[in-house]
């Protein structure tokens, strides 16, 4: 696998003994500081935002047209 420019750069600077600047990263950049959860009964139930489910009211957008009585 290839050497990074920037990883060519500090082996070299290391070999003329110069400081390593990989000792000034922080302990935080190795670190996931992403926290992940589950998603909670509710948000799950909240995604179905878009699908044409049966309200309580009959605001769910669809319609019956009935045809057939009319005659």
């Amino acid at each position: 696998m290839a050497v990074s420019k920037a990883k060519k750069f500090r082996q070299k600077c290391v070999r003329e003994g110069k400081r390593n600047p990989e000792d000034g990263r922080s302990q935080f950049a190795f670190a996931d500081m992403r926290t992940r959860q589950t998603k909670s009964k509710l948000e799950q139930l909240n995604r179905n935002k878009h699908k044409n489910h049966h309200s309580y009211n009959g605001d769910d957008g669809s319609f019956y047209l009935d045809l057939i009585s009319g005659l």
